[in-house]
C-alpha cells in the first residue's frame, strides 16, 4: 500500500504556514507545503478595474485605427510595428481585465434564475475581447492603402490576439449564487483544501486526489470558490455524505451528456 503523504498547510488569508499533524506511528512521505488562501477582494473594485482596463483596450484599438488611416504617425517606428504595438497593448488590457472580472464573479456571483444576465455576466470578458479586435481585423482586411506584407502580418497578429484573448477571457468554471449558497450552507466555516493547479476543493487534506500535490492551500469554501475552485471533490463528498453541492462528478456527467 502506498504511504500517505502529509502536507504543510499555507493559510489562504495571510500566507502563514503550518505543518499538518502526523498520526502517531504513521510513516509518511515528505510533507508538501501548505498555504492559507488570501482574503477575498472587493468585487465592486475588481469590476471597476476590469471595466477601466477594457476601456483602455478600446482606446488602444482606436489608436490603431488612427495609425491605420494616417491620423497618428510615430516616425521612429514603421507603421506595421506601430499597429502590432497597439494590438499587443490592447490584448494585455483585455486579458487582465477579464481576470479581474472573473475573480469578482467568483466572489460575488449572480443568480442563474435570470439566464440572460447569468450568461452575460459570465461572458463579459469574451464580449469585450470581440469588441476590442473584430473591428480592427475588418478594417485591416478592407483597407486598400496598406502594403500586402503589413496587411497580412497585422491581420494575422490581430486574429491570434483575438483567439488568445477570447480563450483567456472565458470562465471555464462559472459559479452561480445558488451553487455558492448551497456549498456554504453545507460546509459552513469548515476548512477546505485545494492544489495550485486543481479545479476542485477538498474537505480532507488526506484525500487520495491530493497525494501528488507538492503544495496545498487551505481556507473556507467562500475562499475556495473565489480562487476558482467552484466544485467539491466527489471523493470527499462521498466520504462525508455531502449532498446538494456541485461536485466534479456532476460536471463529468454534464460533459458526457
Amino acid at each position: 500500500m502506498a504511504e500517505k503523504k502529509t502536507h504543510t498547510l499555507v493559510s489562504a488569508s495571510d500566507g502563514a504556514k503550518k505543518p499538518a499533524v502526523k498520526p502517531a506511528g504513521q510513516t509518511t512521505e515528505p510533507a508538501p507545503e501548505m498555504k492559507e488562501a488570501k482574503k477575498n477582494g472587493n468585487p465592486t473594485g475588481l469590476r471597476i478595474g476590469a471595466v477601466c482596463l477594457w476601456v483602455l483596450a478600446f482606446i488602444f484599438e482606436i489608436l490603431a485605427v488612427m495609425i491605420l488611416f494616417g491620423k497618428i504617425n510615430m516616425t521612429f517606428l514603421p507603421v506595421m510595428y506601430q499597429l502590432i504595438l497597439m494590438i499587443v497593448l490592447d490584448l494585455v488590457c483585455v486579458i487582465v481585465g477579464a481576470q479581474l472580472w472573473k475573480k469578482a464573479n467568483h466572489i460575488d456571483p449572480v443568480s442563474e434564475k435570470n439566464k440572460a444576465k447569468f450568461w452575460l455576466w459570465n461572458n463579459m470578458g469574451v464580449i469585450a475581447c470581440v469588441i476590442a479586435f473584430v473591428p480592427i481585423i475588418i478594417l485591416f482586411l478592407s483597407n486598400k492603402n496598406l502594403d500586402k506584407k503589413t496587411k497580412a502580418i497585422c491581420t494575422v497578429v490581430a486574429v491570434i490576439a483575438l483567439l488568445i484573448g477570447g480563450v483567456s477571457s472565458v470562465d471555464w468554471n462559472p459559479v452561480s449564487l445558488e451553487q455558492k449558497e448551497a456549498a456554504v450552507e453545507a460546509l459552513g466555516d469548515e476548512t477546505v483544501y485545494w492544489a495550485p493547479f486543481g479545479k476542485v476543493y477538498h474537505t480532507h487534506e488526506d484525500c487520495s486526489a491530493l497525494n501528488r500535490s507538492e503544495s496545498l492551500t487551505f481556507g473556507t469554501v467562500d475562499q475556495a470558490i473565489a480562487a476558482g475552485r467552484t466544485r467539491l471533490c466527489s471523493f470527499c463528498a462521498n466520504r462525508d455524505q455531502i449532498t446538494g453541492v456541485v461536485t466534479d462528478k456532476a460536471e463529468e456527467a454534464v460533459a458526457a451528456d
